[in-house]
């Protein structure tokens, strides 16, 4: 099913004429991986598209219209292009749905905000998009490999942050998140935004990479010395509750049956409230989490989801991008080489990285 068609159904169930896409997300679901955003940090681009059960529409200015049509190839994917000058309004998206019920993937005066379907909608993943995400997330390990076998001691935090940045976009993939921590600030936060801070003797790197649209998550450990015996207990007890949440990612399940499979993980290894320190993932797609698993999420989980969990506990993370198969789960973020542990859950077995340790 085309992602008109799709569109088109989500449309008729809520009896309304035409969707209109103004988010960065949506814009590149609905286009196949075409980029809306100059500011990486935006939620809105700077083209909308207007969808209807008939015909697709892009209203841009004409600053961005040449890349949509010549780098994007919109126009030969079927668009409709509505281009006006930079400096004047444009008026094309309220000639074109006047009379029209809409939906948005957002607030439109007079539209039914879908955003909630729309995440839905772009966790489902079809072939295609299935091996970008293998593409990039073979990317992200390699970059991922690389900065942090660059790391060493007395290196600041911003240092080891432009190390992961360099690879990653050396690589062709945008790193649209980068948590860097060293030492006591990995104890401290969970979302460690670089500082001018030198590491001593541990460091944490998390990145999200962008590449035709779809992100990639993963978070690697490198200690320099013996692990203390704390330490690497917590670090073994983390890599557990993400393996019984990998495992629990099966189609047939539902999200919230993982996140209760995480929270008696992290009860088994005696960590039972860490959980609620941060949260633990979600399925993945178009943005790093299409939307996060709680106790109260009861959506079925399906062959063709991306997942990416991120258990914590204080001092240490496992996290990794999965691909949910009918014959079972593919790490697509895995590093070949990277130190691992095997971890029996029920009938499977599931690998989880270690911290890299440096003598």
């Amino acid at each position: 099913m085309t992602k008109q068609e799709r569109i088109s159904k989500l449309l008729e169930e809520h009896n309304l004429d035409g969707l209109i896409i103004q988010q960065v997300s949506n814009f590149a679901w609905a286009t196949d991986g075409a980029a809306s955003y100059i500011n990486t940090a935006t939620t809105n681009g700077v083209g909308t598209l207007l969808v209807t059960g008939e015909a697709k529409h892009l209203i841009t200015d004409n600053i961005e219209s040449p890349r949509f049509e010549k780098e994007e190839r919109l126009k030969e994917s079927g668009w409709e292009f509505h281009t006006h000058r930079w400096d004047q309004p444009s008026g094309a998206l309220e000639k074109l749905t006047k009379g029209m019920k809409l939906g948005s993937d957002g607030s439109y005066p007079g539209a039914v905000d879908l955003s909630g379907e729309l995440a839905l909608l772009r966790s489902y993943l079809d072939a295609a998009e299935q091996d970008r995400f293998r593409r990039l997330s073979a990317r992200c390990a390699g970059a991922m490999d690389k900065a942090i076998r660059a790391v060493k001691p007395g290196m600041n935090e911003f240092q080891i942050a432009a190390l992961l940045s360099g690879a990653t976009q050396s690589g062709g993939v945008l790193p649209i998140v980068i948590l860097i921590a060293t030492d006591e600030r990995i104890y401290n936060f969970r979302h460690p935004l670089p500082t001018n801070k030198k590491m001593d003797k541990y460091a944490m790197l998390v990145l999200c990479g962008r590449m035709d649209g779809l992100v990639c998550s993963l978070t690697r450990l490198v200690h320099f010395g013996p692990l203390p015996d704390e330490l690497n207990e917590k670090a073994e007890a983390v890599s557990y509750v993400d393996a019984a949440m990998i495992a629990a990612t099966r189609p047939g399940k539902s999200v919230n049956e993982v996140f209760r499979a995480g929270k008696a993980a992290y009860a088994q290894r005696g960590f039972a409230d860490e959980w609620q320190l941060h949260h633990q993932g979600g399925p993945a797609g178009y943005d790093p989490r299409e939307f996060v698993a709680t106790d109260s999420v009861d959506v079925p989980i399906r062959s063709g989801q991306v997942y990416a969990w991120n258990p914590s506990i204080t001092g240490c993370k496992s996290e990794d991008t999965i691909l949910v198969a009918e014959d079972g789960n593919e790490i697509l973020s895995a590093i070949a080489g990277w130190p691992a542990k095997s971890i029996e859950i029920g009938d499977q077995v599931i690998e989880r990285p270690e911290i890299l340790v440096i003598d």
